[in-house]
């Protein structure tokens, strides 16, 4: 199978839209709530959203962050190659704030289950939300849901999802790894 792609730049801006406004929706002026990207490739999304939002809303005190889960992962010891390591920068406290999480795809559940556990070495919220690009069904191992979802796309083990960025503009590919 050749790649494919999903949703196109022009599809991608209207839903980055969609989710910004559902955030403002939800959070209103983001006094208490803060945007934390989940590395690696959950950042350069929460920065477009982050970037998006201080645009809509005038509000330029939003606080973002990067959290790098990797340690928390139940299956980083069982690697063949070394794991990579992104670096966290969370430089706000994040006790009783509303914490949303975000990553590009949400697949099996484990990266998030990984970050719940890392967030908390941070102090506890008094929410925690989570926001994802695309949301591939029938492929959870845990019992997670996203707040926010982009798309949901049906996909099967074979078959994987890329976000590919260039600035703030991308588009996401579904290509066949076998």
């Amino acid at each position: 199978m050749r790649a494919k792609t999903i949703i196109n730049q022009k599809q991608l801006e209207l839903t980055l839209n969609r989710l910004c406004y559902q955030l403002i929706e939800n959070h209103d002026t983001f006094e208490n709530t803060v945007l934390i990207g989940m590395q690696p490739r959950g950042v350069h999304l929460s920065q477009v959203i982050h970037k998006r939002l201080q645009e809509i809303t005038g509000n330029t005190e939003i606080q973002i962050g990067a959290l790098d889960a990797s340690f928390y992962r139940d299956d980083f010891r069982r690697r063949s190659t070394p794991i990579e390591v992104s670096g966290t920068t969370i430089d706000f406290l994040i006790e009783n704030k509303r914490v949303v999480l975000i990553d590009d795809v949400l697949f099996s559940g484990r990266t998030l289950r990984a970050a719940l556990d890392a967030l908390m070495d941070f102090g506890r919220p008094s929410s925690v939300e989570y926001l994802v690009l695309i949301e591939r069904r029938f492929s959870r191992e845990l019992p997670i849901k996203a707040d926010y979802i982009g798309q949901t796309i049906d996909s099967v083990v074979s078959e994987r999802v890329d976000v590919q960025w260039k600035g703030d503009h991308g588009k996401v590919i579904l290509t066949n790894i076998e």
